[in-house]
């Protein structure tokens, strides 16, 4: 009997061990700022770098590709969890061939930017494009918000405050916390976690126009987690799903027409 409890307190204070560290270190598998798991071509396109500010010592080095404020509308695009601007060069290549302006904006502690990554500070970063965007006069009634992976979950919060001129969600999960009891089933994750990226909640307090993309092969956020955020999702709604595509969905001629005609729609 004595091993026994011996035995079951080494497995109380082990799994214990491994809730404390996941508690602490929760970020670090979350936010891969270093990560390059993208596609690296060349650019085809012509862009200005800018710098957004947040706070005084945060500003997001940026990309801005400016056609005509005026006369086109403006991608506002928040990418995911991993890698630098460099890593969506392929999809800006494709994006490019559209009459539509782009900014894709990188995260703080992402593309050598200062600050640390956090639910509540992306929330800021993304706030600030927005308004640096609206001080160009680029209303929001002009912005579309594109998320991606992670970037969706963002994507989502801004879209539940205010209204756009539409909204596209590249692979989105429906919650961190549902994504989380995928990797971690053993752990209690709902009362772990830290960022919570709730966009399943939220979905139907968005009443811009949606367009949500996402493959049947994705190994790191469930197909099915797309389909549930496009079936909760208020009108008018669009969908793009492939049987084909993984977690970094193809920017062939199928998604650039699907993505073209969401865009001239609205």
């Amino acid at each position: 009997m004595k091993y026994l409890y011996l035995a079951l307190s080494s497995i109380i204070i082990a799994y214990l061990l491994v809730m404390i560290f996941i508690y602490f270190y929760q970020r670090n598998l979350l936010y891969h700022p270093s990560e390059n798991n993208y596609q690296n071509d060349e650019a085809q396109f012509n862009y200005e770098e800018v710098n957004i500010k947040v706070e005084n010592e945060i500003r997001l080095k940026s990309w801005l590709i400016k056609k005509d404020f005026n006369k086109f509308k403006t991608l506002l695009i928040f990418h995911g969890n991993a890698g630098d601007l460099s890593n969506r060069i392929y999809k800006l290549n494709e994006l490019n061939k559209l009459d539509i302006n782009i900014l894709l904006i990188s995260w703080r502690g992402f593309s050598g930017n200062k600050g640390s990554p956090s639910e509540r500070n992306l929330y800021k970063d993304a706030e600030a494009s927005i308004k640096w965007l609206n001080k160009k006069n680029v209303k929001n009634n002009q912005i579309i918000l594109y998320g991606e992976s992670l970037g969706t979950g963002v994507a989502v919060e801004m879209a539940k405050k205010n209204h756009f001129n539409s909204i596209i969600l590249e692979s989105p999960f429906t919650s961190i916390e549902n994504s989380a009891k995928i990797y971690y089933p053993y752990l209690p994750v709902k009362f772990l976690l830290k960022d919570r990226y709730d966009s399943i909640s939220k979905i139907k307090m968005i009443n811009s126009p949606i367009l949500i993309m996402h493959g049947e092969k994705d190994d790191v956020i469930p197909f099915s987690m797309g389909k549930k955020l496009f079936e909760k999702a208020n009108h008018p709604k669009h969908s793009y799903f492939t049987s084909n595509d993984d977690h970094m969905m193809e920017f062939n001629s199928d998604l650039l027409n699907e993505v073209k005609n969401f865009i001239e729609k609205y």
